[in-house]
């Protein structure tokens, strides 16, 4: 089989997320590095593009011109991964998907919920598709999470309690800090900073394993440096369209905690608890029963979790191979889509264009609720509203 080609925007020497696709991407076969503009820089980003094994024609020193020169190519990619900052987001990917393209795009996928919808208006127009990376929803046992709420093992979900809470932002000395202080910066972040970095994963983590979207919240959002003009602490209290309560904690100032991505989801007849730090093990407690832990690549999972497993029972699984279990999945759909045929329904996962529009309309929620001192707002895109 041959692979499809694959290019990469941003993700840059000393990026934190490049090395993350190229791994992601690479790591099965599947697809082939033949292009990139990797740096705001042009020459040290085609530099850096042919010292990955990009050829010199394809190293490019802008996404525009990459844009202009794969469109003529009659060997044109097939994906583009999108690691530009948050900005630029919206720009780059609405291009690509008008010129034909499928697109892997970063969190937060747009800056506003109006962008948002028209990247989703465009995907569907031009018969593209376009994911989002939330990469956590790539584990395999989240993905077996999912497969047994799906078929009823903890009957009605009641309650979902989720929250991605981090100590790195705590030290007010680094205010002046590039790599911390743009976070909180609204011109270059938005309007909010810690739900829309961190806080959007552990929502879509909460719908991603539930099958239910989220329809309102209330917010509570502070400061705890005061310096910030954004926050960096959120509690989002939301309720969910299957009749499901959320609670959402996410902090950049939790002094000890180091990535803490976790979920609990409980139901009528039992409940389920992963956390991203233990990636292996999934607990799970029927009613009235004693506590069992799922072990990743144990027999007789789901096949969604089988086939998003990659290493042998009792072997760290680790954030890059889950990553690389979305870019599976765009493979298997890039393929379903070229030979027009149905995707395997347990390859089907990747986060969409639409899962980031929510994102975003989340985050606007967000901001709007926690400005009103925790007043409950409507979390849905105006698209989606009945």
């Amino acid at each position: 089989m041959a692979k499809l080609s694959w290019g990469l925007i941003g993700g840059g020497e000393g990026s934190q997320i490049g090395p993350a696709h190229r791994l992601a991407a690479g790591v099965d076969g599947l697809f082939e590095f033949c292009a990139g503009a990797l740096d705001h820089r042009p020459e040290a980003g085609r530099e850096y593009a042919q010292r990955l094994g990009v050829p010199a024609d394809r190293a490019y020193g802008d996404w525009k011109e990459m844009l202009a020169a794969e469109s003529a190519r009659e060997d044109r990619i097939d994906l583009v991964t999108v690691a530009t900052p948050n900005a630029t987001h919206y720009e780059i990917t609405k291009a690509f998907l008008e010129a034909g393209f499928h697109v892997m795009c970063e969190k937060p996928m747009t800056f506003t919920v109006e962008e948002g919808e028209d990247i989703v208006r465009t995907a569907k127009k031009m018969d593209r598709l376009c994911a989002v990376n939330y990469g956590y929803s790539g584990y395999a046992l989240v993905r077996h999470m999912r497969a047994m709420i799906a078929r009823g093992d903890i009957g009605k979900v009641r309650l979902v309690n989720a929250e991605f809470a981090h100590g790195h932002h705590a030290d007010a000395a680094d205010a002046d800090n590039p790599r911390v202080r743009w976070r909180y910066d609204p011109t270059q972040a938005g309007v909010s900073a810690q739900f829309a970095d961190c806080g959007i994963h552990a929502l879509h983590m909460a719908s991603f394993v539930t099958g239910q979207e989220v329809t309102k919240l209330s917010a509570d959002t502070v400061s705890c440096i005061e310096s910030r003009v954004l926050e960096d602490d959120a509690m989002v209290n939301f309720r969910m369209d299957g009749g499901a309560v959320g609670r959402l904690w996410t902090s950049s100032i939790a002094i000890g905690r180091q990535h803490g991505l976790g979920i609990q989801v409980f139901g009528e007849t039992g409940g389920l608890r992963w956390s991203q730090e233990q990636p292996n093990q999934l607990y799970y407690m029927p009613l009235n029963e004693r506590l069992q832990i799922i072990e990743r690549g144990e027999a007789n999972l789901s096949p969604e979790a089988d086939r998003a497993s990659r290493v042998t029972i009792g072997h760290a699984e680790g954030m890059p191979l889950a990553f690389a279990n979305l870019y599976t999945d765009l493979a298997e759909a890039i393929r379903a889509h070229k030979e027009q045929r149905d995707c395997d329904p347990a390859a089907n996962l990747y986060p969409r264009a639409t899962d980031g529009l929510r994102s975003m309309a989340a985050v606007t929620a967000v901001a709007e609720s926690g400005s009103q001192n925790g007043a409950w707002v409507d979390a849905r895109p105006p698209m989606f509203r009945g």
